[in-house]
């Protein structure tokens, strides 16, 4: 048993504030959420909607099909009313527009003139809320908690928001109560309602980041405005930069003096981000970029999403050097992953890119709360008397790391680094052999590197007939899918990348032989990973699932395809 919601109305509205507040309520009391968004780009108007699943368990990805319709507006109603369920419920405002006369399932709430006798028309969403909570048969005890906690620091706002959420639900009342039945709580102890920019911000401040440098743009600014609200309660420092080329220089200066450090940006801002992204390569000075994708070329979409930007990741700058491409598959995984971004980063001298998109960056899901324990702190520098002297920022070694040393860290010894192409002591060269050793001293890194990469994870029949291939925040929908194929009686499994580049192929290897059908499953035009797969271990994917309007695959549509190309 489930229960889907779909909110809808222009921009300004206040979509956000019902979603939030009804899915930190839910969360309290201890309900399975996800919650997604799909908005314009505008700050009035345009078309708004946002989905919120409320599922037995742990629900990975929303469905088509909903059960309650908020109509913030008309146009709502006309471009959502064919997915909501026959049994359905659509919350209106009848001041505002009327429904058809054969529309039958209509909730009418003055949701205006409620909220003005509460104390301003503002408040419209809180009797959005309140109307929402009647169908659901939820108490308003949670929620009027939020309002007093959100509210605290404002005379009288909780109190009118209350008011207005009680207005709401005896209007509601008058319709039907408790008529769609909330499915199950989930077992477990306190959980997080949070979406994938406040996981990697969390993250990131929780693996002893200490400075980020930024310019915002969507959708990866959340992960900026995140740590910017931590700046007076945690020692980090966060600039936002005048543009992209600042930031990454930026943090590179902050990484050479010692901190770990951050930048974030999408496709747009990575473009202006390159030339430094090489001279973290050259420099051998750790970096991590969370590249949170959106469809371009140039501004694109500016706030759908896409997997556009595999490869520009993987190859991006100029010149050859090594680098690690992870990426945001689920919130439980990203907290840590990007925990390993900074590891790697320290370890092997390199830039280490962070792939996220607008699904997964504004995507609320409960999860557990964090284990902490599990996070690493290795900065990996070089310690008094354990390097041969005299130090040699750029010594050859075995593994291509050399001694990593701060400016000033030793007193007797002098960390010379350069943009050119230099010997082991960092001074500027031109000769052939010298320029061949420093290139081999770098890519030796990556042998090593890819022995850290994680094998893709596995997910349904360990022999199957049909495999699933993803990366990236796919990851749920790939999942659900899996569960439904499976139902079927169908030999179905998904192979899951989290870490990209080097590509762990080892699983790959094994099982692509093995299975009748493969198909690589991305938000993305060319079939990139696919691609990459073809490329580097020779095989060949039977068929690409790729959707690339700006929205998130759904679990009906993987289904479908699979099923079509299974019978051809």
């Amino acid at each position: 048993m489930e229960v889907n919601i779909l909110v809808g109305g222009a921009a300004g509205q206040g979509m956000d504030t019902v979603m939030n507040l009804l899915g930190k309520a839910l969360t309290r009391e201890g309900y399975g959420l996800i919650y997604t968004k799909d908005y314009m780009s505008r700050v009035r108007g345009g078309h708004n909607f946002s989905r919120l699943r409320i599922a037995a368990g742990k629900p990975w990805s929303n469905v088509e099909t909903f059960d309650i319709l908020v109509a913030l507006n008309e146009e709502t109603y006309y471009l959502h009313h064919d997915n909501l369920a026959p049994s359905g419920r659509v919350i209106y405002d009848p001041r505002l527009f009327d429904l058809p006369d054969d529309e039958t399932r209509g909730v009418s709430v003055e949701l205006e003139n409620l909220a003005e006798e509460a104390g301003g028309k503002v408040m419209a969403n809180t009797v959005a809320v309140g109307a929402l909570l009647v169908l659901i048969g939820l108490p308003g005890t949670a929620v009027e908690e939020l309002l007093k906690e959100t509210f605290a620091d404002k005379e009288g706002v909780a109190e009118e928001n209350i008011l207005a959420l009680k207005a709401g639900m005896d209007a509601a009342s008058r319709f039907c109560s408790s008529c769609f039945p909330l499915p199950s709580k989930s077992e477990g102890g306190k959980k997080l309602f949070i979406d994938g920019n406040q996981v990697l911000g969390m993250a990131a401040l929780a693996s002893g980041c200490r400075f980020l440098s930024a310019y915002p743009m969507t959708p990866s600014t959340g992960v900026m405005n995140y740590l910017a609200g931590k700046m007076k309660d945690y020692p980090i420092v966060v600039e936002q930069a005048e543009d992209e080329i600042a930031a990454v220089n930026m943090a590179l200066g902050a990484s050479y003096t010692g901190a770990r450090s951050l930048t974030c940006t999408s496709g747009g801002g990575f473009s202006l981000m390159v030339e430094g992204l090489s001279l973290a390569g050259m420099t051998e000075t750790p970096l991590v970029i969370i590249l949170a994708m959106r469809p371009g070329p140039a501004t694109g979409l500016p706030t759908r999403t896409e997997q556009g930007d595999l490869e520009f990741a993987i190859h991006g700058g100029h010149g050859e050097f090594p680098r690690a491409v992870l990426a945001a598959t689920s919130h439980e995984d990203a907290f840590y992953r990007l925990n390993k971004a900074f590891e790697l980063a320290d370890r092997y001298q390199i830039p280490v890119l962070f792939l996220s998109d607008q699904n997964f960056a504004d995507t609320h899901r409960t999860v557990e709360q964090y284990d902490f324990s599990r996070l690493n702190y290795n900065r990996c520098l070089a310690e008094e008397g354990q390097y041969e002297e005299p130090y040699k920022r750029y010594r050859f070694t075995e593994s291509g790391v050399s001694p990593r040393a701060l400016p000033g860290q030793f007193a007797d010894q002098v960390v010379l680094v350069d943009s050119d192409e230099h010997d082991e002591n960092g001074n500027i060269i031109e000769g052939a052999q010298a320029r061949r050793l420093m290139v081999d001293k770098r890519m030796r890194k990556l042998t090593a590197l890819a022995e850290e990469m994680d094998e893709p994870d596995l997910y349904g029949d360990p022999h199957p007939d049909t495999l699933l291939i993803g990366w990236g925040s796919t990851y749920g929908v790939l999942r659900e899918a899996v569960d439904a194929l499976s139902a079927s009686g169908a030999k179905t499994a998904m192979l899951h990348f989290s870490d990209i580049w080097p590509l762990p192929r080892k699983r790959l290897n094994s099982l692509l032989p093995e299975v009748k059908l493969s198909c690589c499953v991305e938000n993305n035009v060319t079939g990139q990973l696919a691609s990459i797969i073809r490329r580097e271990t020779g095989h060949l994917i039977n068929r690409s699932i790729l959707k690339y309007d700006g929205r998130p695959l759904l679990a009906h549509e993987i289904i479908a395809e699979v099923e079509k190309n299974a019978e051809s």
